[in-house]
């Protein structure tokens, strides 16, 4: 029988997030960091337009989005490539720029995904320790070896929700080795983009890469586009291993329209945060301990391992699904994503109860 190479046989499935209520219980899933709202209307009649030319392949260029894109943000369309979500870009970097012989380099309680890149790729998977749950220039830089050929990390950071300043940002670049190619993955950057410190100027120095997408602020998972700003050496190397038809023509209508309708996704960032800050007072005042967010989702202390255990069960008994962190090196911690108004006074209050019930 044929068997896998066995770097892949050793790995385990990446894990997804369980969403099965009893029997009976309404589904509230607040684990996936999906948005509270659904596409701006603009995106979704701009990809119902193009479904008729269903018969054509979609532009392997992506041209009028990496257009709108670069004008949206002011950087040259001619550095972003996109791809079928951002992980389709964080794999695709890996398998280029890592493997056998290079090493794999990000925080310890990064998105499980960076490790789950480099294990395909072959790579070895180093951590750093951070501070609590904020990351560490300082162990980063550290944990850098002599075959570290990627350091990736997220910002703001998932589950963490806690956001490197972009001074360190640059500290951190200024002192990696030129060799090491620096991966940042904006996935919630439209949430702190208020702060007004975007990185895209760092791509400018040759080895580093910003990654966004359409999943989290714009309400588009489903539709699976993700971009990244890419120096122009990197992005032709990554163009040899990418599918060349990997973004259907109605999720690229779809984005390009989304991008257009900037209100309507400014708007979605305001209320989010809103419903987030209005979460968090509840939580702590119940108290909990939380960490600052500056994304779409809460990351809550528990305590122990085993009450974090007993409340997610608690919960999912009622249909309520949260996030548990064990995978992140944080078994003590589940990660709420802010849902609609009533999903989120429902979720606190069944956390509360449990918490009096245990105490």
């Amino acid at each position: 029988m044929t068997v896998p190479r066995p770097h892949i046989a050793s790995m385990a499935p990446y894990s997804l997030a369980r969403l099965a209520p009893p029997d009976g219980v309404p589904l509230i899933s607040l684990s996936q960091n999906e948005s509270l709202r659904p596409p701006s209307p603009k995106a979704v009649e701009a990809a119902a337009a193009v479904l008729g030319n269903g018969m054509l392949y979609p532009d392997p260029d992506w041209s009028e989005l990496r257009e709108v894109l670069g004008q949206q943000h002011g950087v040259n369309p001619n550095g972003i490539l996109c791809g079928n979500g951002s992980l389709d870009l964080i794999g695709c970097i890996a398998r280029v720029f890592s493997g056998p012989g290079r090493s794999v380099l990000a925080p310890a309680h990064a998105y499980p995904f960076f490790r789950s890149a480099a294990q395909m790729s072959g790579a070895r998977f180093d951590i750093a320790p951070e501070r609590g749950t904020t990351v560490s220039i300082d162990t980063l830089l550290n944990g850098v070896a002599p075959d570290t050929g990627v350091v990736f990390l997220a910002n703001p950071g998932n589950p963490t929700g806690t956001r490197i300043p972009q001074a360190e940002l640059r500290r951190l670049r200024d002192n990696l080795r030129h060799d090491i190619l620096l991966v940042v993955d904006e996935a919630y950057g439209e949430f702190a983009d208020p702060l007004n410190e975007t990185n895209f100027d760092m791509v400018q120095e040759g080895n580093t890469v910003v990654l966004r997408t359409f999943s989290k602020a714009y309400g588009m998972a489903g539709f699976r586009v993700g971009w990244g700003l890419f120096p122009e050496r990197i992005a032709a190397e990554l163009r040899k291993v990418m599918n060349p038809n990997n973004i259907s023509a109605a999720a690229q209508a779809a984005a390009v329209a989304a991008v257009l309708d900037h209100d309507y996704m400014r708007e979605t960032c305001r209320i989010t945060a809103a419903l987030r800050d209005d979460a968090a007072t509840a939580l702590t005042k119940a108290g909990f301990s939380l960490t600052d967010s500056f994304t779409n989702f809460l990351l809550i202390d528990m305590g122990d391992p085993e009450s974090a255990q007993q409340a997610d069960e608690a919960m999912r008994d009622k249909g309520i699904f949260l996030r548990p962190q064990g995978g992140a090196g944080l078994p003590h911690m589940l990660r709420m994503t802010v849902g609609a108004k009533h999903d989120n006074e429902t979720a606190i209050s069944s956390l509360i109860k449990w918490k009096t019930e245990t105490r």
